[in-house]
């Protein structure tokens, strides 16, 4: 088996998990990284993002690398992901021809109105398979006649998330939120900085706002998240609603980090968390109280916490569970089995 993946290579990135996933697959990979279809500077960055479509600015550039490293390795898949991939169905159609399956993990939404590009959408159609988190964009995949469409949820990798020790330069908070500060997620949290709870927001755009600004602490990275998650009494899991999220990347880790979650209530949480892992909501009145709650009930925490990780033990939720999914369902196509596609072992070379 050998596979290209064609995603960020930045710790906490989507390219990084499928990349450890493929090493404990023992799968032969290459990943080929994202930000090298972007331009250096940030003004040529919003140049192409403004006025060229919203495309990469080395785009041509990087096209020709994965043609080129298709050509030269011999994969038998080439996953990419996200939403603005640098290929043209002309691309994917090249590497098609050399008997190789194209994937796409579209990890956002690709009709998301602050992602969206035309240039990409043309795309869908020529990709052997495209696999989503989201179930709420599936009839809109079917309509731009995606050839096959797959509900594939987000993961965690259990060597990054896992129960961590806060250090002694954590500052301790009631509640811990990581992502950035969209417009619907704002009334949410400025209603529990209003409440009085100590918040710690790590993402774009909070320092904004005067309500939220003294509770910002910036754009932190993955080991500063754990150790957060660690001090942290309760960590926030909230949908992105432009991105038509019923959960999200976070979801999964905060979970197996062992934190206590209080999640925004969705069809996705409850399955994951079920009914003792985590705390819902669904208004902001209900978010302050359940917050309220859970910071003044340590045994409550405790409790949720464990029952959450009993759940993932015996669940297979890990991005290597994701990617063999994924291997399994492409090798499969084109033939009829015996037995169901995602039910037939996968035989790694």
């Amino acid at each position: 088996m050998r596979l290209i993946i064609v995603g960020y290579a930045q710790p906490g990135q989507m390219g990084a998990y499928l990349a450890s996933a493929a090493e404990t697959l023992g799968v032969n990979y290459v990943l080929l990284d994202l930000k090298e279809a972007e331009a250096a500077h940030r003004l040529v960055r919003s140049y192409y993002w403004r006025f060229r479509a919203r495309r990469p600015a080395r785009m041509d550039r990087f096209a020709k690398k994965v043609l080129q490293t298709a050509e030269q390795f011999g994969p038998d898949i080439v996953i990419t992901t996200g939403v603005r991939v640098p290929l043209l169905g002309s691309d994917i159609r090249r590497l098609q021809a050399q008997n190789i399956r194209v994937l796409n993990y579209s990890t956002d939404d690709p009709w998301n109105p602050v992602l969206a590009s035309d240039w990409f959408l043309s795309t869908l159609n020529a990709y052997d398979v495209v696999f989503t988190p989201r179930r709420a964009n599936m009839e809109d995949l079917r309509r731009a006649c995606v050839r096959e469409i797959q509900y594939l949820p987000f993961g965690y990798d259990p060597e990054v998330h896992k129960p961590a020790e806060s250090t002694a330069s954590t500052e301790p908070c009631d509640l811990l939120f990581v992502g950035g500060c969209d417009r619907e997620r704002l009334p949410l949290i400025e209603a529990l900085a209003r409440s009085g709870l100590k918040l710690a927001l790590f993402g774009g755009y909070w320092d904004r706002h005067a309500t939220t600004r003294n509770h910002w602490r910036g754009i932190a990275d993955q080991n500063t998240i754990l150790a957060a998650s660690g001090a942290a009494r309760i960590c926030l899991c909230l949908v992105r609603r432009a991105n038509r999220d019923a959960h999200v990347m976070r979801s999964f880790e905060a979970a197996a980090v062992g934190g206590c979650i209080l999640a925004e209530d969705t069809d996705d949480h409850r399955s994951l968390f079920g009914p003792d892992g985590a705390a819902y909501f669904g208004t902001n009145e209900e978010l302050v109280g359940q917050a309220w709650r859970l910071n003044r009930s340590p045994e409550i925490r405790t409790r949720m916490a464990q029952a959450l990780v009993e759940r993932l033990a015996v669940r297979h939720d890990t991005y290597a569970d994701r990617l063999s999914e994924m291997l399994k369902f492409a090798m499969g196509l084109g033939v009829t089995p015996d037995t169901p596609l995602m039910n037939r072992p996968l035989v790694l070379m």
